[in-house]
């Protein structure tokens, strides 16, 4: 696991990283830092001109600086800073993702980074005012799913929300916006997580269906990571095909089913699969009906 100096901004590779426990280093001999540091997290939403690994070289950082995706890395070093950590992991940029190795590592691990994160900053690069669950000041009771910020409907945010213990939120100008627990009903609300999984409770105590549902109205670029995302919810590992479409829910079916024997609520989701993106929202529409019904 590579981290991000927040007053150098230089990055350092940790022991590898071992899921539901801490960093280690296989061999004596190895000279990475043993670890781990305590270390901030950021979750955000991709825009164009991201920093990448290979930016934050040495030779590239001049370059890096002129990128639309170097503020955001820098300010919440400096917020990260503020509060005195002097580590913070970063996807776009703690990565190397010329790698397929790593990247399949990374996001295999991922849901562990985030749960094992001192804090999470969570960057609403969409809201310019102070409320972190609608576009508008609307009251408590009038909310709507469809103004809610672009953090809310991306595939990969819905385990960097429910991961980590404590999530900060921030407006576009890295303004607070309080804290996932001063907004829980409201999130729970408007994403259709229960609240216990907010508060960091036992995952598994939740149905098949009723984790799978919590996609219903997310998306991601790539059809595959539709089920990739879900990983670290399911507490198990694929490797990474991409170019296999929709076959990655097939897997990652089958890789529940091998997880547990008493939770068949996993076949509300298998039948009619192979026709497009379109049929993984479809049927994420589906599982949510399912638990209403039946759950």
């Amino acid at each position: 696991m590579r981290l991000l100096n927040t007053t150098s901004f230089e990055i350092e590779q940790f022991g590898e990283y071992i899921s539901g426990s801490s960093f280690h280093v296989h061999d004596p001999a190895d000279t990475r830092l043993p670890g781990p540091p305590e270390y901030a997290i950021l979750s955000h939403t991709w825009g164009p001109d991201e920093l990448t690994f290979q930016d934050m070289q040495q030779e590239a950082k001049a370059k890096a600086m002129l990128k639309a995706g170097y503020d955001k890395v820098y300010r919440s070093c400096q917020v990260a800073k503020s509060e005195g950590y002097n580590w913070i992991w970063i996807d776009t940029c703690c990565i190397d993702k010329t790698s397929s190795a790593e990247l399949s590592e990374a996001i295999n691990s991922m849901f562990g980074y985030y749960r094992d994160s001192a804090v999470c900053y969570a960057y609403l690069g969409d809201v310019s005012g102070t409320q972190p669950l609608s576009k508008h000041d609307h009251d408590d009771q009038q909310w709507r799913t469809d103004e809610v910020p672009r953090w809310y409907t991306r595939g990969w945010t819905l385990q960097e929300l429910i991961a980590p213990y404590n999530v900060q939120f921030y407006s576009a100008d890295w303004r607070p916006l309080g804290s996932k627990h001063d907004h829980l009903a409201g999130i729970s609300r408007i994403t259709n997580i229960d609240s216990y999984a907010l508060e960091g409770g036992d995952l598994t105590r939740i149905s098949i269906a009723r984790r799978l549902a919590w996609l219903a109205k997310r998306e991601t670029t790539r059809m595959e990571d539709m089920a990739y995302c879900m990983l670290g919810i399911f507490d198990i590992n694929l490797t990474l095909l991409y170019g296999e479409g929709v076959k990655a829910f097939v897997r990652l079916q089958e890789e529940i089913l091998r997880s547990t024997n008493a939770d068949q609520s996993v076949f509300a989701w298998t039948s009619g699969f192979l026709l497009g993106r379109g049929t993984v929202f479809m049927y994420c529409h589906r599982i949510r009906s399912y638990f209403h019904v039946y759950a």
